[in-house]
């Protein structure tokens, strides 16, 4: 009679988990590759670009505000995202034209709060961090 190196119970359990992996959705999510074709900042956590306009985004219900936030052509694919600037008054350090630098807002690509459609915020503008500015301590160079 011949032996097998590894018993039924084990190979088929084995096999098993690998199908139940599939399920999860953070796992399919990493492994397909699919983050690259649908995220604008390609995977990676941190992105650059232009500002081409700064608007104003109505929040959601009960609700009733004006949230400040800019258009940003990002550098590295020509892609127009949204992004929300935080703080009271640091759309005012930011210009059209401007360079800035964006983040996720930290529910892994899902928009936040009462800001419908808004994934991302702007964290720096022209190389200074907007909390620097909106405490005093740099100040942006004009012109």
């Amino acid at each position: 009679m011949r032996e097998s190196s590894t018993t039924s119970a084990e190979s088929t359990g084995t096999r098993h988990l690998f199908t139940l992996r599939w399920a999860d959705k953070d796992y399919r999510k990493a492994h397909t590759g699919r983050q690259f074709r649908w995220d604008p900042l390609g995977g990676t956590s941190h992105a650059s670009g232009i500002c081409v306009a700064r608007v104003g985004f109505e929040s959601k219900q009960p609700n009733s505000a004006l949230r400040k936030g800019v258009r940003v052509l990002l550098k590295k694919n020509n892609k127009k995202v949204a992004a929300f600037v935080p703080r009271d008054g640091c759309l005012n350090f930011i210009d059209e034209n401007d360079s800035v630098t964006i983040c996720g807002q930290g529910r892994r690509g899902r928009s936040v709060g009462d800001i419908p459609g808004v994934r991302y915020k702007c964290i720096m503008v022209a190389g200074l961090s907007l909390k620097a500015l909106y405490l005093g301590k740099k100040q942006k160079k004009k012109g």
